[in-house]
C-alpha cells in the first residue's frame, strides 16, 4: 500500500477531474472548493486506483467516494437504462440513518447525469425497495443484512458491480458485520475498483484492505481547522441519581443535544424523563421503527426537539450540522466510541461543547479515555455557567479542556413518537426556544 500527503491548497471540484455536469450541479448547491480529503482522493479515484482513507467524521468523505463513483459512471453507456436490477456501484455501510443520509447527498447529484441512487436498508417493507430494483438502479447504498436478503430472494445481482465503497469499514467491524460484508463484495465483479473509508486502519479493517484491495493508495486525512469547529471537553463527577438533573440544566442552558445512553432501555427512560422535565426529546436506537428514527432526526435537524437521546447506533448515523453540545449520560466504552459520539458537535466550523457525566465506578475508564486522546486528565463539579459556545476559556480548568474537535486515533414538553407529536412540540415552544433554535439552524 502506498501512502499520499494531500496539497494543503485548497481545490474546486472542476480542477479536480469531476465531470462539468457534476461540478455544475454542487455550484447549484453552492459547493465550490473541496475539503481535504476529497482533495487529496478524488484524483486517484478517478484514475481508477483502489483507495483507502482514514479520516475523522464529518470530514467530508460523502462527497470523496460519491464524486469519484458519479464521475465514473457519468461516462458509463450503462447508465441510466430502467428496468434492469443489476446495479453498477455499491456502496456497504453500516447503519440505516448513514445509508440514508448518502442517499440524501449523492440523489441530486447523480440526476444531473441521468443516474439513480437508492439505499436499501432494514426496519422498512420490502415492497418499494423490490419495485426501486425493478425500475433500475445505478447506485445501491445498503446495510448488509437487508442487501444479502434482497440477493436471497433474488432481487438484486451484483456480479455487474465493478466499482464498491465500504464506509465506516472499522464501524461494520464493531458491529460483527465484515462476513456479510465480505460475502457480498465477491458477489461483486472480480475486476472490481474498491473504495475503503474508515476512522481506524488496524486489526480487521487492514485484513479488509489485504484481501479486497489491489495496491491501493492511502490517504489519512485530519479535518482542517477551517472545517473543524472549536469543542471544549467537560468531564463532570455525578452520581447516578443526579444525572437526570444535570442532563436537564445544561441542555436547558446550551443545547439542543444529543445525549448517548449505553441502552435502548436506558435512552427511553431517559427522553420521558428529560421530557417530564419540560424538554421537547425523542429516542433513537435499534428497536425504533424506521420512521420512528426518521421522525426524530427529521424534527431534530428542523429545530424541534431540544434533546435527541440516543445509543451508539446513532454516534456515526446522526448527521447534523452546528449541533452545540454532546452529552455522555452513560459514559463511552472507550476512546473510539468517545471520539464518534463526540464528532457529532464541532462540525462544518460551528462550536460545540462535549459533557461526560462520570460516576465513582466510571472514574478509571474516564482516565484511561482522557489519557488516549491526550485530554488533560481530571473529573470537576458540575458546573454550567462555565459552559461557553462561543469557544472563550472556561472559568473552571480542572476536569475541563478547550481545543479543535477531537479526531481520535483511528404543560412542558412530551416525549415525541408520533409526527403530530413533533408537530405540537415545535408550534408550542417559548420564544426563548424559538430564538436559540433559529441561531443554531
Amino acid at each position: 500500500m502506498s501512502t499520499s500527503t494531500p496539497p494543503l491548497a485548497p481545490a474546486r471540484f472542476s480542477d479536480l477531474g469531476v465531470s462539468p455536469a457534476l461540478a455544475a450541479a454542487l455550484e447549484k448547491q453552492g459547493i465550490v472548493n473541496a475539503f481535504p480529503i476529497q482533495v487529496a482522493t478524488l484524483p486517484d479515484g478517478l484514475a481508477g486506483r483502489d483507495v483507502c482513507g482514514k479520516a475523522p467524521t464529518g470530514a467530508g468523505k460523502t462527497l470523496a467516494f460519491g464524486l469519484a463513483v458519479l464521475s465514473r459512471l457519468a461516462t458509463s453507456p450503462r447508465v441510466g437504462r430502467g428496468g434492469r436490477r443489476h446495479p453498477t456501484a455499491l456502496i456497504l455501510v453500516p447503519t440505516r440513518e448513514l445509508a440514508a443520509q448518502i442517499e440524501e447527498v449523492m440523489a441530486p447529484l447523480a440526476r444531473a447525469i441521468g443516474a439513480r441512487v437508492t439505499s436499501f436498508y432494514g426496519g422498512v417493507g420490502y415492497g418499494k425497495q423490490v419495485a426501486a430494483l425493478r425500475r433500475g438502479v445505478d447506485v445501491l447504498v445498503a446495510c448488509p443484512g437487508r442487501l444479502t436478503d434482497l440477493i436471497d430472494r433474488g432481487s438484486v445481482d451484483l456480479s455487474h458491480v465493478d466499482i464498491v465503497v465500504i464506509d465506516e469499514a472499522d464501524r461494520m467491524a464493531d458491529m460483527g458485520f465484515l462476513p456479510a460484508v465480505c460475502r457480498l463484495v465477491d458477489e461483486t465483479h472480480t475486476l472490481r475498483q474498491t473504495f475503503l473509508f474508515s476512522a481506524t486502519l488496524d486489526g480487521p479493517v487492514d485484513k479488509l484492505i489485504r484481501d479486497y484491495q489491489h495496491d491501493p493508495i492511502r490517504h489519512d486525512v485530519a479535518q482542517s481547522d477551517a472545517h473543524r469547529g472549536d469543542v471544549s471537553h467537560h468531564f463532570w463527577r455525578v452520581e447516578p441519581h443526579d444525572r437526570v438533573a444535570v442532563t436537564t440544566e445544561v441542555v436547558s442552558a446550551s443545547g439542543p443535544a444529543v445525549v448517548f445512553c449505553r441502552t435502548k432501555r436506558g435512552a427511553d427512560r431517559l427522553s420521558e424523563r428529560l421530557a417530564r422535565s419540560g424538554l421537547a426529546s425523542a429516542a433513537i436506537h435499534g428497536d425504533r421503527s424506521q420512521s420512528q428514527r426518521e421522525r426524530a432526526l427529521g424534527a431534530f435537524r428542523a429545530g424541534r426537539l431540544d434533546v435527541l437521546v440516543a445509543t451508539d447506533v446513532a454516534a456515526r448515523g446522526i448527521h447534523v450540522d452546528a449541533v452545540p453540545l454532546v452529552v455522555h449520560f452513560d459514559p463511552a466504552a472507550d476512546a473510539i466510541d468517545y471520539v464518534h459520539r463526540s464528532g457529532r458537535t464541532g462540525r462544518g466550523g460551528a462550536n460545540g461543547i462535549v459533557v461526560s457525566l462520570v460516576g465513582t465506578e466510571h472514574l478509571a475508564a474516564t482516565r484511561l479515555i482522557q489519557r488516549r486522546l491526550g485530554l488533560p486528565g481530571g473529573v470537576s463539579s458540575p458546573d454550567v455557567p462555565s459552559l461557553d459556545i462561543h469557544g472563550g476559556e472556561p472559568r473552571s480548568r480542572q476536569g475541563q479542556h478547550h481545543e479543535r474537535a477531537v479526531t481520535g486515533p483511528g404543560a412542558g414538553a412530551r416525549h415525541i413518537e408520533k409526527a403530530s407529536d413533533v408537530r405540537a412540540a415545535g408550534s408550542n415552544r417559548s420564544s426563548r426556544r424559538r430564538g436559540r433554535k433559529a441561531s443554531w439552524r
